[in-house]
């Protein structure tokens, strides 16, 4: 599949047009922010790392049942993806207070909850993807209630799924966020990325993060902490 022009560069990824009307490459880069690009940084390896654990993901999630955007991965930080149009509603799903959760509500991180919860936020950078209920998403014409009970169905099998998984390489999955997109004949896939950068990872003996937290919070050796899970997964020496 040929590569062609740039049609979109975001925080983390570039998004290349190809000679498939239907699909485009994703090309993932090792540039970290947080609190909306107002921290900005480098993680090393950073992108072959995301690139190619979400690929790794999707296949598990498309076993179970959870169509995704993902085709083919082309090399380390390359990957073939289903074009498609992103559904405005970020999805996050949370197994233990922490980040924001625990700020709004007062919780201290690492409370357990009495169950999953699931929020949505809606995708504008500058407005600071506000919170946003499923009646609100309806009104502004964000999402239909069909596609909401579709991606709410799908994100709790991911969260399942996943949770099982790491649980099984002694990682516990704290919280993630999931973007869901429409591809040219109206079926709701998984989209955007599974990995350190959107995923909470906490050690299950010692506590330790193993996400993007190192660098938000200035915890120390992101690069360590990615190639920790990425190395527990199986993949590196």
């Amino acid at each position: 599949m040929k590569q062609m022009d740039m049609i979109y560069e975001g925080k983390a990824k570039k998004v290349y047009a190809t000679d498939d009307p239907n699909c485009v490459i994703v090309d993932y880069k090792d540039d970290a922010t947080a609190f909306n690009g107002q921290k900005k940084g480098t993680i090393v390896g950073k992108g072959a790392i995301n690139n190619r654990m979400t690929n790794y993901l999707m296949k598990v999630l498309e076993e179970k049942g959870v169509p995704t955007h993902f085709v083919e991965e082309l090399d380390d930080r390359r990957t073939v993806v289903k074009r498609v149009s992103i559904i405005p509603l970020e999805v996050i799903i949370r197994n233990k207070a922490a980040g924001s959760f625990s700020k709004r509500l007062g919780i201290p991180e690492g409370t357990e909850l009495k169950c999953s919860t699931l929020e949505f936020s809606y995708k504008d950078d500058d407005l600071g993807d506000p919170l946003i209920n499923s009646y609100m998403a309806k009104a502004i014409g964000a999402a239909t209630q069909e596609e909401i009970d579709t991606i709410t169905k799908y994100a709790f099998t991911v969260n399942d799924v996943l949770k099982d998984f790491f649980a099984q390489i002694g990682i516990e999955l704290i919280d993630f966020k999931l973007e869901f997109g429409k591809t040219s004949d109206g079926q709701i896939v998984l989209a955007d990325e599974i990995s350190p950068d959107t995923c909470r990872y906490w050690d299950m003996k010692t506590g330790k993060h193993l996400d993007k937290d190192t660098f938000r919070r200035d915890l120390g050796d992101p690069e360590g902490a990615y190639q920790e899970v990425f190395k527990r997964m199986g993949f590196g020496e």
